[in-house]
């Protein structure tokens, strides 16, 4: 998120506590109230606390670093790595040239919330991946952000999925620098954490590692449950 990390008191907190005991205890009608004023101030929250909140269909922002510094357009680059033939860097001009894919999913977070019909465009990482030429030896698919330390990992076979985009536009305009852009992974069929932010590599692998939030317990595997 785009927070400054500023100091909140206590007041904020317990503030923010109520509101979402209120949206549990009402239900949808109260939830949707406070997504109408809650979701302008997310992106510049520094605890993460509005996440707690219980918002209806809307979105939450989060980073694991704290703030994140944006790239423009202009700067961006993306590198596709590792057990390739060719590995190749492309700027976000490069990206736009290259056939788009476009549809519209719900987005869901493993932590329970989700957003209902996001239109969603970019580049199938499967055509990234077959404009590199994966080896024999490939396995794995890692996805780097520019954050520094945020990474996920699929399958080759998941990478290769149809929902499985390198977005460059939700909602008809470009991703904002709040949902990861200038360009961020979106994978319909998995859970967020799947969905990397602030995309800077995508890296063949011999393997599967966990990435960030696999090492700290969530599933490997990351497909939503039907």
């Amino acid at each position: 998120m785009d927070a400054e990390g500023a100091p909140v008191g206590r007041r904020v907190v317990l503030g923010l506590l109520g509101l979402g005991a209120v949206g549990v205890v009402a239900g949808n009608r109260v939830q949707e109230g406070l997504s109408r004023v809650l979701a302008p101030i997310q992106p510049r929250d520094p605890t993460g606390l509005t996440s707690l909140v219980p918002l209806g269909s809307t979105w939450r922002y989060y980073s694991v670093t704290g703030a994140v510094e944006p790239r423009d357009d202009e700067d961006y680059r993306l590198d596709v790595t590792g057990l390739v033939g060719t590995e190749s860097t492309y700027s976000y001009a490069d990206l736009e040239a290259l056939p788009q894919t476009r549809f519209t999913d719900t987005f869901h977070c493993v932590t329970g919330w989700y957003v209902l019909d996001v239109p969603w465009a970019g580049v199938r990482v499967a055509d990234l991946l077959d404009r590199a030429a994966p080896t024999d030896d490939a396995v794995g698919v890692r996805f780097h952000s520019f954050d520094g330390t945020y990474s996920v990992n699929m399958t080759l076979a998941q990478a290769r999925a149809h929902d499985v985009i390198v977005a460059l536009r939700m909602y008809d305009e470009p991703v904002t620098h709040a949902h990861g852009g200038p360009v961020r992974v979106y994978s319909g069929s998995m859970y967020g954490y799947k969905s990397t932010k602030w995309l800077s590599g995508i890296e063949v692998t011999a393997d599967n590692r966990p990435g960030y939030w696999e090492d700290r317990g969530y599933p490997l595997d990351g497909t939503i449950d039907a």
